[in-house]
């Protein structure tokens, strides 16, 4: 039955020849077609299911390969375009368009036909409310990637698939109101029992209000966020355990499916032994290279547990590896493995280390007997101690939208229009801090201490959503792009217990490691991704971004 869903959905702009029989224009009675299958409440659904397999799993952290928060050990797509050193015939860049325009002609196909189903009609406006949020996510990565694109919101002909590119602003406006209408007809609730993980209002709004920063509409995006914020729906996930609450929403703990879970909005969810992935053991691989590294400018943006930069607080020193980690915002521990910490990463380190279950130091040699980093660090988060030594057995939720990223963005438009308030702070960024135990954000502290609360804002925003693959969209649409350039440093080369392991290490004047180098950004080139060359080929009329 699957198969001839899935057909109907992408045979659905196909016709018969004209027959002057009409008994040959019927549809044939023992499949599924296009002209039969748009009758019930349960034939839509089963096409939204089919429309739920094209939301972001496991690739949005892989996303975060694009920015300057990690480094993956070998060379990979996303690492390619992060450092500038690509062109136009890099199949992902293809990928990513296909795959979002197949998202788009599902959801589309959905909203031409669904209104024939005869069921309630605020069920079924409701479900379309459900298409129109996933043909957003579409749109919303099509234009941070390629900026102009195709406007398409019809399934198109064979004789229309190729129309010229649409403005981005236009293209927001569309979603924008568009998700304004799913809104409209979503319900409020939280989902739950059989229609866990399906999208309602606060998705579309915090989606809303997430495509509205990102094209700098600020107005909008704090009016979309406090939309979210007055449900009442959501709050941060805590159990009241300042010390391993931010960690454990990224772990089984926090599954949605656990029914504790309020924070987040949006996720892929996986079910054990049918939906599985592999993220917690690329993340502490026992037996290879650490597919995420933490880089030195992502360890050193962590604030000290007064408040203040590394750079400006009498708290920090890093006489060697541990102290790296001391007095610092507690999120850095629960989000960068820290010594003393359990991991699933486990080397027999002998008397350097006498209980592998437990962290204590980097591993450089690669002897396929632990966990190796290229940095000097690993990463915590997401890292589910408990499927870390299997391979593909990870059935952990994959967070795409928490309510932790709507009050930071309500705290940055506020920001932006020279509007934020100390009680603007104390209900987004402050709400943040507290469920780790972190001083506080005070505004007058920050301007007697000289600190930019623009840049602190954006400090915030990193800390609390690394790996979860905003940074990159986040570095471009602040105009940093010449940070991507910058090599990609780790730890100092000399904390290393054995100097032989790392010997052929590069490092720098102050003797940290050059974990890569050679990347370039230049502008206006590398602010958007080219227009695919397959596309090119099959429709020049698209033309092409500036500087390819």
């Amino acid at each position: 039955m699957q198969k001839y869903i899935i057909f109907s959905l992408l045979a659905g702009t196909l016709s018969l020849g004209a027959c002057n029989d009409d008994f040959l224009d019927m549809p044939p009675l023992d499949v599924v077609t296009n002209e039969t299958f748009w009758e019930s409440e349960e034939q839509l659904i089963l096409a939204l299911n089919g429309l739920y397999a094209n939301v972001k799993a496991k690739n949005t952290v892989d996303m975060e390969n694009l920015g300057d928060n990690t480094l993956w050990p070998s060379t990979t797509a996303y690492q390619q375009i992060g450092s500038g050193n690509f062109g136009i015939d890099l199949g992902t860049l293809n990928t990513e368009w296909t795959t979002q325009y197949r998202a788009i002609r599902q959801a589309n196909a959905f909203l031409e036909n669904y209104q024939r189903a005869e069921m309630d009609p605020d069920r079924r406006e409701a479900l379309a409310g459900e298409a129109r949020v996933i043909r957003a996510m579409g749109y919303l990565f099509l234009t941070s990637f390629f900026g102009d694109v195709p406007l398409v919101t019809t399934t198109l002909t064979v004789d229309e698939v190729y129309i010229p590119r649409t403005p981005r602003r236009e293209v927001v406006d569309f979603v924008l109101q568009d998700l304004d209408l799913a809104a409209r007809h979503l319900p409020i609730e939280r989902r739950t029992g059989a229609e866990l993980g399906r999208l309602n209002r606060g998705a579309a709004l915090a989606l809303k209000a997430r495509l509205a920063i990102y094209n700098g509409m600020y107005e909008v995006a704090e009016l979309a966020a406090k939309e979210v914020m007055d449900m009442g729906v959501y709050q941060l996930y805590s159990t009241g355990n300042p010390a391993t609450d931010y960690n454990d929403l990224f772990s089984y703990k926090g599954r949605q499916a656990n029914g504790l879970n309020r924070e987040t909005i949006i996720a892929r969810l996986h079910l054990p032994d049918i939906d599985l992935h592999n993220l917690s053991r690329e993340i502490q691989v026992p037996d290879q290279v650490a597919r995420w590294n933490p880089t030195k400018s992502l360890v050193d943006t962590y604030l000290m547990v007064d408040g203040l930069p590394i750079d400006r607080s009498p708290l920090y020193s890093e006489n060697n590896y541990k102290e790296v980690f001391q007095n610092r915002d507690p999120r850095m521990t629960q989000t960068i493995l820290s010594p003393g910490s359990a991991w699933g990463g486990r080397f027999d380190g002998r008397a350097v280390n006498p209980n592998p279950d437990i962290f204590m130091e980097p591993k450089f040699n690669n002897d396929r007997r632990g966990s190796v980093t290229i940095t000097g660090y690993y990463f915590t988060k997401y890292a589910e101690i408990s499927t870390i030594g299997l391979v593909g057995r990870d059935h952990n939720d994959i967070h795409l939208l928490r309510y932790a990223e709507v009050l930071l963005t309500y705290a940055e438009a506020r920001m932006e229009q020279g509007r934020l308030t100390q009680a603007d702070v104390d209900m987004t960024i402050n709400l943040l801090r507290d469920r780790v135990g972190m001083k506080r954000m005070d505004l007058i502290e920050l301007a007697q201490l000289g600190l930019d609360v623009r840049e602190e804002i954006r400090r915030e925003r990193r800390v609390e959503l690394a790996l979860e693959g905003q940074r990159y969209f986040d570095l471009l649409r602040w105009e940093k792009g010449p940070v991507l350039a910058e090599d990609v440093k780790g730890m100092k080369k000399a904390w290393a217990s054995n100097p032989a392991h790392v010997a052929n290490f590069a490092e720098d004047s102050q003797g940290y490691i050059v974990a890569f180098s050679g990347r370039t950004f230049v502008a206006p080139r590398n602010y958007l991704w080219p227009i695919p060359l397959a596309q090119l080929e099959r429709f020049p009329g698209l033309g092409q971004n500036p500087g390819w």
